[in-house]
């Protein structure tokens, strides 16, 4: 049991709680976007904790390469007080083709525009970079968010067998910037 719960520790955060959410909707507020430093690491593993848990959680090793890695662009989304509540990763590792590998929001937080935000902001990022497209992966079950991408302009390009690791497929979505 004790190498279970090690095991259980070197994923997670050890100040996660595992009980389900009730979420209840953040009071009104501003938000801004800050570029994601490492310092941050912590703080984005418990929102990535938050915001997913069908088994496409990155580890906390994940976490730190993409925070440390040169080719990835990363911004958070903070009210006002500062608290983080969103995210996006992208990779930049071809000369241009972005790779949003993750972007998240805090269930508390939703419906306020501020994925759109994320996605925007990243894009922007990567136009000022030269890149002409971008492109990221989705649950086939994940309507809201392949609403939201297909609104912004992401198109579906391939469906990706067993891509996710319970076995849901993906779509490949893509974007010309």
């Amino acid at each position: 049991m004790a190498v279970m719960q090690k095991i259980k520790e070197f994923f997670i955060p050890t100040d996660f709680e595992e009980k389900p959410e009730v979420v209840i909707p953040a009071p009104p507020t501003t938000y801004s976007i800050h570029p994601l430093t490492a310092k941050k690491l912590n703080e984005v593993l418990l929102l990535n904790l938050r915001c997913f848990n069908r088994g496409e959680n990155y580890t906390k090793e994940t976490f730190a390469y993409l925070l440390n890695e040169p080719n990835v662009v990363s911004y958070q989304i903070v009210t006002a007080s500062k608290k983080m509540v969103g995210f996006i990763f992208i990779i930049v590792n071809t000369k241009d083709v972005g790779h949003i590998t993750t972007i998240a929001v805090a269930p508390e937080h939703r419906k306020r525009g501020l994925a759109r935000k994320l996605l925007n902001h990243g894009e922007e990022a990567l136009l000022k970079k030269g890149f002409d497209s971008i492109v990221l992966e989705v649950r086939v079950s994940n309507f809201a968010a392949q609403n939201l991408y297909s609104k912004y302009g992401y198109v579906i390009i391939q469906k990706l067998q067993g891509y996710y690791s319970d076995g849901e497929d993906a779509f490949l979505m893509s974007k010309n910037l």
